[in-house]
């Protein structure tokens, strides 16, 4: 098997369900929660009521208040604590209740959770997993509806990663919990059910750092993560049915990404469209952009393209012009293919 076909494999086994994405979520918090009893799950309402989405859902009645329970309304405690439950040997889940308000826990993540390993020569870690929901698409407006993950890709220390597919978003949640590393888990939440898939029964992780082929094409590489992959499906199937061969790669995993196929998918196609919810600039594809042309410049047909949301604050109501929409990825798409 190559290691294109390993990243695209999904496990053979006739024992599977189809899942939604909060599903895979709540199945994995309870599966690891149940493998390790260091595993321990807080923050806002994530008790008795589940979490603002659902995703902890009947967690405290199976597992106790010890173990699930919900804290005050601050980002900073809750971030602070869980930095030092995980240098003391426990495993914290903590959930921030939407990705925009992680800013008054920002100085606790990158000032002591993402170098507490380093400036402490290695004799502490800081294996925590920090879970929020992000981005638009349910009208939510500029507190509820932001994606953020550029400011901690930039953070040394830190690993980003953003599920798109219930078996990705369970495999890579066990990954990240049972890592020694800080994760900030980005959970899409326009896809929490609107995303379905198969998800096997038995236990599985996905490899943080490797990203996967969706759909294998010739004419151009569309690339993204997140809540964003089932608008870049539907564009490539728009342009399937004129006659191009594109093909789409999920990237999974910010912090670390997978350079490696993104620049063989490139030097394939020789043109590269890249997509994101987060505004343009300083967008983390910027990052996958340089590397591309740094790596992968004598393959290119075409300027690297990008599709992103605009540089303004989220609009409370206008998330479809907002985001970046098939008929937006479609015409940057045509742009790189009429070069």
């Amino acid at each position: 098997m190559t290691a294109t076909q390993e990243r695209k494999a999904v496990v053979a086994t006739p024992e599977t369900r189809t899942i939604n994405l909060i599903t895979a979520i709540t199945e994995a918090l309870h599966e690891e929660m149940e493998r390790d009893e260091r595993v321990v799950l807080f923050g806002q309402d994530v008790g008795a009521r589940g979490g603002v989405f659902m995703a902890t859902a009947g967690l405290q009645a199976t597992f106790g208040k010890k173990r699930v329970f919900d804290t005050p309304l601050s980002e900073a405690a809750i971030v602070g604590a869980a930095v030092g439950m995980a240098v003391r040997g426990l495993r914290p889940v903590a959930e921030i209740q939407f990705a925009d308000y992680m800013g008054p826990g920002f100085d606790q993540i990158i000032s002591q959770a993402a170098k507490m390993r380093y400036r402490s020569g290695g004799q502490y870690t800081s294996p925590m997993v920090i879970r929020t929901p992000s981005g638009g698409g349910v009208k939510g407006g500029h507190h509820h509806s932001q994606s953020p993950e550029s400011y901690y890709t930039h953070t040394p220390g830190l690993k980003v990663v953003m599920p798109s597919t219930p078996y990705d978003a369970k495999g890579l949640l066990k990954a990240a919990i049972r890592g020694e590393d800080p994760v900030i888990f980005f959970e899409p939440k326009r896809l929490y059910r609107a995303s379905k898939g198969e998800v096997p029964n038995h236990d599985y992780t996905v490899r943080i750092g490797e990203g996967a082929i969706r759909r294998e094409g010739t004419d151009l590489s569309l690339i993204g993560y997140g809540g964003v992959m089932p608008d870049l499906e539907r564009a490539a199937d728009a342009l399937g049915a004129e006659g191009v061969s594109v093909e789409v790669i999920d990237l999974r995993s910010l912090v670390p990404w997978d350079k490696e196929l993104v620049i063989g998918s490139v030097q394939k196609t020789g043109r590269a469209v890249l997509v994101s919810e987060a505004p343009r600039i300083s967008n983390f594809m910027g990052e996958v952009a340089y590397s591309i042309q740094a790596e992968a410049f004598d393959s290119l047909l075409a300027p690297v393209g990008q599709v992103a949301g605009f540089d303004i604050p989220y609009p409370y109501v206008q998330d479809k012009i907002y985001l970046p929409g098939p008929n937006r990825i479609t015409a940057a798409c045509v742009q790189a293919l009429n070069y």
